[in-house]
């Protein structure tokens, strides 16, 4: 692979802090595959959005990536359930990185093998507005997808916020529970009721506190919900004043055992 290289500087994609991230960034990929990818071809102006990437590929060849933003690395080496900026090195390691408003297009990689494309995913970046990119799919040699959300992170001074994106095609539609640890699900109503494969929730308020959250097939008759629990988060601390974004998700090659983690949005 050749290096190539550009007049235009790769950190006239982003403002302030990133530039050094996005430095460092390429420096580790050069170090890992022996090439990087050439500077941005423009020169974007006027007011940023922020963005963020989620590694939920299922397939342990392909799933193993380099993120490449506008031919600037933006995360190295990222695994299933990693995300980037936050994968990055401190201090660059924010929730989300801002970026100038636009199309943009983001290029996943192969760690391994950087010839090889694993996807291409073409994005709009609004002003002011906070978005997270998930990259899907792989199980079986299928093809790797995306799905994008819009993101709001407006904080609430006496509650947490918390959503749920819903990523795993193993569980099919589900209702979602999300009550005090140890609550009698048979008692309990849906928190959210019916929730389709590749959906994002709306936002809960919810007061400050130690809650569970339990996923069972939508429908679930009240007295099997209990033993049809696909994913159960024990316990999951929510603070006031902060937005959390629950993942629910196959495991790393599809299927079960299905699984959930936790994004810090703010």
């Amino acid at each position: 692979m050749t290096m190539t290289t550009s007049k235009t500087s790769p950190r006239r994609l982003v403002r302030g802090g990133r530039r050094a991230a996005l430095v460092a960034a390429s420096a580790v990929v050069l170090a890992a595959c022996g090439t990087t990818d050439g500077g941005s071809p423009f020169e974007p102006t006027g007011p940023t959005g922020r963005v963020r990437f989620v590694n939920v590929i299922t397939d342990t060849t392909r799933g193993r990536v380099n993120a490449i933003l506008e031919s600037v690395p933006f995360g190295v080496n990222l695994t299933y359930t990693q995300t980037t900026p936050f994968s990055l090195p401190a201090p660059n390691n924010a929730n989300y990185s801002p970026i100038y408003v636009g199309n943009r297009t983001l290029v996943l990689k192969r760690t391994a093998d950087t010839n090889t494309v694993v996807a291409t995913i073409p994005f709009t970046v609004a002003a002011s507005q906070d978005q997270t990119i998930y990259a899907t799919g792989g199980t079986a040699a299928s093809a790797v997808t995306s799905f994008l959300t819009t993101d709001d992170n407006t904080l609430s001074a006496t509650q947490a916020r918390v959503r749920v994106v819903h990523l795993s095609p193993t569980a099919g539609a589900v209702d979602i529970f999300v009550t005090t640890p140890g609550a009698d699900l048979a008692a309990a109503t849906p928190t959210l009721a019916n929730v389709a494969v590749r959906t994002a929730s709306s936002y809960l308020a919810v007061n400050a506190g130690t809650y569970q959250v339990r996923v069972v097939p939508a429908g679930t008759a009240p007295a099997s919900r209990a033993g049809a629990v696909a994913i159960n988060v024990a316990s999951l601390a929510l603070a006031a004043n902060t937005v959390r974004t629950i993942v629910a998700a196959d495991n790393n090659v599809g299927g079960a055992p299905l699984r959930a983690f936790v994004l810090t949005d703010r």
